[in-house]
């Protein structure tokens, strides 16, 4: 992965990896089984592979933080690079379905741990199914923070029960996500942005973020600049649709 001259994967100016040898197709049906390791239980989770420096072992006792942020559907990554610096005391991970995106997320965060010593050793990438294995990965009340940017829109009525955001999924993540946690969501597409923004309405264990507490709210700037697809919307003059909603307490 080093020698980056003899490896034509690889950047000879950046030393990152070329996009173009990891596209993949846009999305994927993830409603279809896939073959990934899985872990049984969030305890099964090697912290010592995802972030070396900060767990040089897997000794589950040494284990005195976990994962706060998820980025589903991380796409290429950028928004995980960017929050890295942003919050670097927050451990974050990326779940992508898609073999060679992932991939390409994962050689890239090597290459920025190569270049810039000491830093993005809070960030990794995992190849699953989110829509299935959340409470595989998650605790109840571990995160604090999940990002659902650019999401595959499902547009067919009768595939909409893939979509990413829906009342049932959002019980799962309401599970993984800590009171106070907060869920980002944003799209290019009005009717997928009302959908979202519907399902979280909703909801009884979400509530939308005022304007003044967005406004305030360094991770939300990103939603549209971060990510390869916010940036192509950006470029194209396109408008986009966000939801963004804390975990509240059940009623008593």
């Amino acid at each position: 992965m080093l020698d980056n001259d003899a490896n034509p994967t690889f950047s000879k100016s950046t030393g990152l990896p070329r996009k173009r040898f990891y596209r993949a197709r846009a999305h994927s049906n993830p409603l279809s089984d896939s073959h990934f390791p899985v872990p049984i239980s969030p305890n099964e989770i090697d912290y010592s592979l995802h972030y070396p420096q900060l767990f040089p072992s897997n000794d589950q006792r040494d284990r005195t933080k976990k994962i706060e942020f998820a980025d589903i559907g991380c796409g290429f990554g950028g928004l995980l690079i960017s929050l890295s610096t942003l919050f670097p005391e927050a451990l974050m991970i990326g779940m992508e379905l898609r073999d060679k995106v992932s991939e390409y997320v994962k050689e890239r965060i090597l290459a920025l741990r190569v270049a810039n010593p000491g830093q993005y050793q809070n960030i990794s990438v995992v190849r699953t199914n989110s829509m299935k294995y959340i409470p595989n990965y998650f605790e109840k009340a571990q995160l604090s923070k999940m990002f659902f940017l650019f999401p595959d829109p499902h547009f067919k009525e009768k595939n909409h029960r893939r979509r990413v955001i829906s009342p049932f999924l959002l019980d799962e993540y309401a599970y993984a996500l800590r009171v106070g946690g907060i869920i980002y969501t944003i799209t290019d597409v009005e009717e997928l942005g009302e959908w979202m923004k519907t399902c979280l309405e909703n909801h009884p264990l979400f509530e939308a973020l005022t304007l003044e507490e967005l406004e305030a709210d360094p991770a939300v700037v990103l939603l549209s600049s971060a990510t390869e697809e916010g940036q192509k919307v950006a470029r194209n003059e396109g408008r986009t649709f966000q939801a963004v909603y804390r975990r509240v307490a059940a009623a008593p």
